[in-house]
């Protein structure tokens, strides 16, 4: 039987079938919104899987061809492993979903996403995180749902819900808000500058929308909902508990006032190991239940000394930030460079200034776009003292990268002012906190190191939450350990006049507008303490690029003279590039832009251009090249691709009897352009030169 639920959302209808396709998973539901339209389904396994430390839950977005009326490029014709863009939708929809299956549940889930139709127009984004609270729900996965997931723009001050990419391209600020009926559970997004009021505003404005669609959702589940199945609490032995207690929680109170990470690690895996020694004979195979309970214990003194104590694992206190250093320059050969270090979190920073061939192409089911400004993250382990195989890109830094690129989009010139490709590379050193958010503040430094004209800094913090009943606590910049034992990470760029880029995950049902509010008023004390120290740096950009920089010049040319600069097969841009040493690009308006080290090689390969589309204009006197010779005369180049005749006549003031006894191949001499026929021949004279001298 097919069920389908609808209701208007903005301009448009949003519509949430099931029973139609793929009725074999666990739970499936069609998706649309115009004319895009997803398949969410939900599967799992049929038995835990224990021990792994973790929810096993997997999301898999994937974008078909097919549904913008697509071929896949490539050499087998076929969509491969997920792009950019599907991992990032991936990871959104993952991260509102996860706080919301039992603790005690660990079967495996896995939510696929197909996007089946796309309309150009609306993102697909959000209408995953409906389709995936909706699978879920109706399934019998326990799930602690609905939720549901909008996109909220602004343009000319009114806010707008789920904007086209159209509207995106005018609006102010994407926002993307996920949530239950009662408070939001995920935030995502950029912005130009806005204010934090502004912010409060647009989160409560898309939370309004948001409990219409839970609401839609549950009619939905009244009607098809299977139930969930049982979870099954692990068997504990409570007298193992007990004794676990009584050996471990007074050392417990010592360790976690050890405000070294890696010596109070270091401590916290001793007793583990300690306790699994002395409980082998009488308790075996116990290692599991004791590290959870060391865990359990070290969760509850943590949040315990913070709420009553305003004392944190390092000692701080819940506002304060810890010491941070900047270094600029620190790479001799690279374009700009920063070291940002704060705590015991270090971020390098690199900036590479190239030309327009430098440009990332993009492929999308909104279609093709280049991107001239990148950033790329890298978090290799040996930053948070690990040994691990590094196996390629990893969806965590595609993600971190992401967020940082966005921080700093707003600043990043236009290419009419700075006509350079720019990627930023943030290699991690060192982890234990916010890694994202001091790859914001190391970007922004290496960009000002490397001259490029950005109008001020940017700078980024993590927030984070410890919130027992109405008890609760706001941190400021988070350790990494206060991240995994606590309830948020809310991460805020921004520069001093308003925010650029956030992202907040937690891992309770959800928060209130009011802590939000106190969370974002507490990011922009940190996030202007941090500018002042990176403006103590550096204030504003090098005036001149580093000597390894391209240097670039841009000449527009009308677009008949394109095929003049390129030459039969190319020849005549590959001879211009090869003389210079300069890399030469040419776009379909005429636009050509000249890069080289050397500002000499530039301006060179610049003069050949501007001689190549120089149009000859009669009674000019010209410096011509002799390309041929013939009983009558020699035909010359006074311009690059430009010839005409020298009538033997005119070659001297008096009569020669061959070319040969005054002009030879390679010879140059000046000439004065007489006349252009109407057939766009040239007419030469050396003679009248020679007359006008004696």
């Amino acid at each position: 039987m097919i069920y389908k639920k609808e209701m208007t959302l903005g301009q448009k209808t949003l519509s949430i079938e099931t029973g139609k396709m793929a009725k074999q998973a666990s739970g499936a539901v069609v998706v649309q919104y115009g004319d895009t339209v997803i398949l969410a389904t939900a599967g799992a396994s049929k038995k835990p899987r224990k021990d792994l430390g973790f929810f096993p839950l997997t999301v898999e977005y994937r974008e078909k061809a097919y549904a913008a009326g697509k071929i896949p490029g490539g050499f087998f014709k076929r969509e491969g492993r997920p792009s950019e863009k599907e991992i990032l939708t991936a990871r959104l929809i993952d991260r509102p979903i996860r706080p919301l299956f039992p603790d005690d549940f660990s079967n495996e889930v896995q939510i696929i996403l197909f996007v089946l139709s796309s309309d150009k127009e609306n993102d697909p984004d959000v209408m995953g995180i409906i389709g995936t609270s909706a699978a879920l729900s109706i399934s019998n996965i326990p799930f602690n749902g609905p939720i549901a997931g909008v996109r909220v723009g602004r343009l000319n001050g009114e806010f707008i819900i789920n904007p086209t990419y159209l509207d995106l391209e005018d609006s102010d600020m994407n926002l993307i808000i996920a949530g239950n009926e009662d408070s939001i559970s995920m935030v995502e997004g950029e912005s130009q500058e806005i204010s934090e009021e502004d912010m409060v505003a647009a989160l409560k404005f898309g939370h309004d929308h948001i409990k219409e669609i839970v609401k839609l959702q549950k009619e939905l589940v009244a009607e098809c909902g299977k139930g969930n199945m049982q979870v099954e609490a692990p068997e504990i032995d409570e007298d193992l508990v007990k004794k676990i207690h009584e050996s471990a929680d007074n050392k417990m109170n010592d360790i976690v006032s050890i405000q070294e990470k890696s010596e109070r690690s270091d401590a916290m895996s001793e007793l583990v190991d300690q306790l699994v020694e002395s409980f082998e004979e009488e308790y075996p195979e116990s290692g599991s239940v004791i590290k959870d309970e060391i865990k359990k214990t070290e969760k509850e003194l943590v949040r315990k000394m913070i709420l009553e104590d305003n004392r944190r694992l390092d000692g701080r206190d819940s506002k304060e930030i810890r010491p941070i250093e900047c270094e600029i320059g620190i790479l001799p050969r690279t374009h700009g460079s920063a070291l940002f270090t704060r705590g015991q979190t270090q971020a390098l920073a690199v900036a590479t200034l190239g030309t327009k061939m430098d440009e990332q192409k993009m492929d999308g089911l909104d279609g093709e776009f280049w991107k001239s400004y990148m950033l790329h993250y890298n978090f290799p382990p040996f930053c948070v003292g690990e040994v691990r195989p590094i196996r390629g890109t990893s969806r965590r830094e595609v993600g971190h990268g992401n967020l940082a690129e966005r921080a700093l989009k707003l600043i990043i010139p236009n290419e009419s002012v700075f006509p350079y490709t720019i990627r930023i590379v943030s290699d991690i050193l060192e982890s234990n906190g916010s890694s994202s958010m001091a790859t914001v503040c190391a970007g922004s430094l290496s960009l000002m190191d490397a001259g490029a004209p950005i109008k001020e800094a940017v700078a980024g913090i993590a927030m984070g939450l410890i919130k027992e009943g109405d008890k609760y606590a706001v941190l400021s910049d988070i350790l990494g350990d206060e991240d995994y034992l606590g309830d948020m990470d809310f991460k805020v760029a921004g520069t001093k006049g308003g925010i650029t880029a956030f992202q907040m995950d937690i891992k309770i049902e959800g928060i209130s507008l009011e802590i939000l509010t106190e969370a974002l008023a507490q990011a922009k004390e940190g996030r202007l303490h941090i500018l002042n120290i990176m403006n103590q740096t550096i204030e504003k950009p090098r005036e001149e690029l580093s000597d390894y920089a391209p240097r670039i010049l841009t000449i527009k040319v009308d677009k008949e003279l394109i095929g003049a600069i390129i030459g039969p097969g190319g020849k005549t841009i590959r001879d211009i590039i090869e003389r210079t040493d300069s890399a030469i690009d040419i776009n379909d308006e005429g636009i050509v832009t000249i890069a080289s080290v050397n500002p000499e090689n530039g301006n060179k390969a610049k003069q050949i251009i501007e001689d190549i589309i120089r149009q000859p204009e009669v009674g000019t006197i010209y410096t011509a090249k002799v390309k041929k010779i013939m009983n009558f005369g020699a035909f010359v180049e006074i311009l690059p691709g430009k010839e005409g005749l020298l009538h033997i006549s005119q070659i001297e003031n008096r009569r020669i009897n061959k070319v040969e006894d005054v002009l030879k191949l390679g010879d140059e001499v000046e000439v004065k352009l007489m006349k252009i026929d109407d057939q766009g021949k040239l007419d030469l004279s050396r003679k009248v030169l020679l007359k006008d001298k004696e």
